[in-house]
């Protein structure tokens, strides 16, 4: 039987078998053949350490209610992005033939059943990695559009996990002069050096703030990105801010926190900006998420963006479970976890 890797508790992952449904008429099955995660949102439902795990989402009001629990989400499937294969096709299915290699928003599985109107078919001579980055280039996309970054500016990303590398690339794209980058794992400030960085900064080493003052005439960044959910990192990028910029954040943050909003926002009148490209309307006229999507998978398509190096670790499917807690343990030994359903145990 298939495998499939599912959350059962939270911080445990499995995996488990399951049966396919029947194939309808307006359904293909495919194999998978690439999968990858968030490392972000994703991660912190796993762990069940979010607002959203202790206080119910009152969508109408759009609020956590405190005090009101939220409803048991486990156990849950795990998984953001999967690449596959069809191999067989409903009667009605007229757009995708037997050998198809498609792609789309899927829990990590061997098999999926789906409608043939949720998929897209991969464009020819794009690397799986480069797919798999569709996801976090759109929140990338939307948190450089919300800016915005113009000709010339100079540009801090404080959090190297994969939306601030695809951040760090666009805003270069956009226009940026120079963009600064931090982060405290050695591999993801490795992976934007490769990618262009002007300034690459550990923030556990030295204070970056600081340091992107001094090397901007003291002025800093006209703006920083936080793309990691981390208080710290949010700090640093308020520090790194001229006066009268913008902190644009992506992320989400604990429920504590410690975040101290002293003398640099206070003096500085920065303006803090937060950017999520699928929560409708979007700031600009014309923009809404489905076309944030399709300009991030033209981008990737197109190899403006270059992230073939960006997933890593890669592991078979056999090892799915060991490495998605890994990644959760120790995140300093990653940057975006692939599974290759091709590779044998």
């Amino acid at each position: 039987m298939p495998l499939a890797l599912i959350a059962d508790r939270p911080g445990h992952a499995v995996l488990r078998s399951y049966d396919e449904p029947p194939l309808q008429a307006d359904q293909v099955r495919v194999r998978s053949l690439f999968s990858s995660f968030k490392h972000g949102s994703e991660l912190r439902a796993f762990r069940a350490d979010s607002a959203d795990a202790s206080d119910r989402w009152d969508g109408e009001l759009r609020l956590h209610r405190r005090g009101e629990p939220a409803a048991d989400s486990f156990p849950r499937a795990l998984g953001n992005m999967c690449m596959s294969e069809v191999v067989e096709v409903g009667d009605e299915v007229d757009n995708l033939k037997m050998g198809d290699r498609v792609f789309a928003h899927q829990v990590t599985r061997e098999t999926h059943t789906l409608t043939a109107a949720g998929l897209t078919v991969a464009p020819p001579g794009v690397s799986p990695q480069a797919l798999m980055y569709w996801d976090p280039t759109g929140f990338a996309l939307g948190a450089v559009r919300d800016a915005p970054v113009r000709l010339g500016d100079r540009v801090g990303v404080f959090g190297l996990g994969a939306i601030g590398l695809v951040v760090a690339q666009a805003a270069r794209l956009a226009g940026a002069r120079w963009v600064a980058v931090s982060d405290p794992i050695a591999m993801r400030r490795d992976a934007a050096e490769r990618h262009g960085a002007d300034l690459v900064l550990d923030p556990s080493q030295a204070d970056a703030g600081l340091e992107v003052k001094l090397q901007t005439e003291n002025r800093g960044v006209d703006i920083a990105f936080e793309t990691s959910g981390s208080y710290a990192a949010l700090e640093d990028a308020l520090r790194a801010t001229c006066f009268q910029g913008t902190v644009v954040s992506t992320a989400f943050y604990q429920p504590k926190g410690g975040l101290s909003l002293a003398g640099e926002w206070h003096r500085n009148r920065i303006q803090i900006v937060s950017s999520r490209a699928c929560s409708e309307p979007l700031p600009q006229y014309g923009w809404d998420f489905a076309r944030i999507c399709s300009e991030s998978l033209a981008l990737l398509v197109e190899g403006r963006l270059e992230v073939d190096d960006l997933i890593a670790p890669i592991v078979p499917m056999a090892q799915a479970a060991e490495a998605y807690e890994e990644i959760n343990a120790h995140p300093e030994r990653s940057i975006k976890l692939g599974i290759d359903h091709t590779l044998g145990p």
